[in-house]
């Protein structure tokens, strides 16, 4: 049999909701081999009329939340649709991962909103999305998800770190994919420059401009889930963030540019420990957190590790492309959520299909 082609649209809403990544993917598998190539890729703002909805859902009642989770997917399809006439776009299906809102596995409970229904509705194609429930109901973390992708489109690299709203990192150990959460990122670092007026703290350079606390970083440090086991499924959400972060920032009265110094140092200490007494390698790093040249800095000095920083494309849409890959995996009924790395009960293939 010859190589066979998708072509397929990723979407993808993280924690910091700076916006929705849309990504117009095209993947080769020709003998178990894959290739990909990412042909045209937005990232789109969300109005803060969204935002406000999505940062107020988990507090909201039921009704309201449903309603939302259906409008949200009407959105979502409205824009896939847009991006297909704008970029001549000819697509098999689109593969989303929803905004999560609840992510608690040990309760069994991991929820996203964006109903596949409502966005295949506005946007005409079959649609894959929650990724993630079957493998929460495994007794999985049914996080991450991306490192599958990591093992079959980047194989490269000894490591994929990924710095969006948390660090998460991946790689093979003794045959086998391991990947975690290491610690939150933007989701903490976007709140405090907001506070500023600004989005994100560019370049790092109000973190640059910052003294570290030694006091905070060692609170920092001593937090329950950095004693975890090194390589064990474990992973975070903004419920973690709340209940453990923002307290101890809120117990010092220092400016925002020691907290972000501060953070950034936590962060460097924290993926240079997770990494410690790996074989020395290429590491990939993605996400936002790639262009936060004071973090990078940092965070060399913590490491032996050569860090690679990838170009634009693969640097804001790595995970877009790989929810797009997950939902080729799943069209295939082939395998797309490791037990190695998320501790369920067995390997599984999750995703919801509308056609």
């Amino acid at each position: 049999m010859g190589a066979v082609n998708y072509n397929v649209i990723g979407l993808m809403s993280g924690t910091s909701l700076d916006g929705l990544d849309i990504a117009f993917c095209r993947f080769t598998v020709d003998n178990s081999t894959w290739k990909y190539e990412i042909v045209s890729a937005q990232t789109i703002a969300y109005p803060e009329e969204w935002k406000q909805t999505i940062l107020s859902l988990e507090k909201t009642d039921a009704l309201t939340f449903q309603k939302v989770h259906v409008d949200y997917g009407h959105h979502l399809g409205g824009l896939v649709s847009e991006f297909i006439m704008r970029n001549n776009i000819k697509a098999d299906f689109v593969a989303s991962h929803g905004h999560t809102i609840f992510h608690q596995p040990a309760k069994k409970l991991t929820v996203q909103i964006g109903a596949g229904s409502a966005i295949s509705s506005k946007c005409n194609l079959p649609v894959v999305c929650d990724f993630r429930t079957l493998d929460v109901a495994l007794g999985g973390q049914g996080a991450p998800l991306v490192p599958i992708g990591d093992k079959m489109l980047f194989s490269e690299y000894d490591f994929c770190l990924n710095l969006g709203g948390f660090a998460n990192v991946s790689y093979e150990h003794n045959g086998l994919r391991v990947a975690y959460d290491v610690c939150p990122v933007n989701i903490v670092m976007n709140a405090i420059a907001e506070k500023n007026g600004k989005a994100f703290d560019e370049n790092g350079n109000m973190a640059k401009e910052g003294m570290l606390s030694g006091y905070l970083l060692n609170e920092f440090n001593q937090l329950g889930f950095y004693k975890m086991i090194m390589d064990s499924p474990k992973s975070l959400g903004k419920e973690w963030v709340i209940k453990n972060i923002n307290p101890l920032i809120e117990q010092y009265e220092i400016s925002d540019e020691d907290l972000l110094r501060t953070f950034c140092e936590h962060i460097a200490f924290q993926v240079g420990k997770s990494l410690k007494s790996k074989p020395k390698g290429k590491i990939l790093v993605t996400g936002g957190g790639a262009y936060n040249q004071f973090l990078i800095e940092c965070m060399q000095q913590q490491t032996e590790h050569q860090l690679v920083i990838p170009d634009k494309k693969t640097i804001e849409y790595k995970e877009a492309l790989i929810f797009a890959f997950l939902g080729v995996l799943r069209m295939r009924n082939e395998v797309n959520c490791l037990k190695s790395v998320t501790g369920a009960s067995r390997d599984n293939c999750g995703g919801s299909i509308y056609n």
